[in-house]
């Protein structure tokens, strides 16, 4: 099955890789890039005397980004979303990790269960942009202090809106893989650039969330993983 892959370098790549090995012919057409915000989080880290969350693997891209300057962090305790950052995080080095369900939500009730056994505020949440406010939102319910640092930034990538009829002339697409709602947005307007239907470009659209699914065009068969990561969302090839 041809599956198009729109999310950004390098994970794109390692996306490629996994469905490869499972029969699958992987095109690469990332929508947006990330700017790291390097500097910006090492002045956080030394101002911060508490706890780290991340939300994505881009975030620990930034943090391996600081090199040696990291390395007197790698013991502060750090929440991961879910499992795939929180293997990211092992990877850098980081000695006392905690990880969350895999949803914003889910990582605050993480987050609260251990501040409930002691663990200093306020919590320094690593974030990109543009991002879901679900975790922000959850802290400020459960009364958590907390101070939110922009780490990295996602921008357009550019296209012309010949690729996609380009890409067609091999045949529709089996899948194409949707793991942001600005991605999903950025793909929706290429498409209408290129007087294309979601439809006749592919017959399914693998997203990882519901409102991923809702900035596609109404005549997209979109699909929601059982749970937010790629597991999940591979699972449903």
């Amino acid at each position: 099955m041809r599956v198009l892959v729109t999310r950004p370098r390098p994970a794109a790549a390692a996306t490629a890789l996994k469905l490869e090995g499972m029969g699958h012919e992987a095109i690469l057409l990332p929508l947006m890039q990330a700017e790291h915000l390097v500097a910006a989080v090492e002045t956080a880290l030394k101002q911060s005397q508490g706890a780290i969350a991340v939300t994505s693997a881009e975030a620990t891209r930034v943090l391996g980004a600081l090199g040696r300057a990291l390395e007197p962090h790698l013991t502060t305790p750090l929440f991961c979303v879910g499992e795939a950052t929180g293997r990211a995080a092992t990877e850098l080095g980081f000695t006392e990790i905690h990880v969350g369900p895999g949803t914003g939500e889910g990582l605050a009730e993480t987050i609260a269960a251990a501040l409930a056994d002691g663990l200093p505020e306020p919590l320094l949440y690593l974030a990109g942009s543009p991002r879901s406010d679900s975790l922000e939102r959850a802290l400020r319910q459960r009364g958590i202090d907390y101070r939110t640092v922009e780490c990295y930034r996602m921008t357009p990538v550019a296209h012309r809106p010949q690729e996609l009829s380009e890409l067609l002339r091999a045949g529709q697409f089996g899948a194409v893989l949707l793991y942001s709602r600005e991605t999903a947005r950025q793909f929706a307007a290429l498409l209408s650039q290129s007087r294309l239907s979601a439809a006749a470009f592919s017959r399914r659209y693998l997203c990882l969330s519901a409102s991923i699914a809702e900035a596609l065009p109404s005549d997209a068969a979109s699909e929601i993983a059982a749970m937010p990561d790629e597991k999940h969302l591979l699972k449903c090839l």
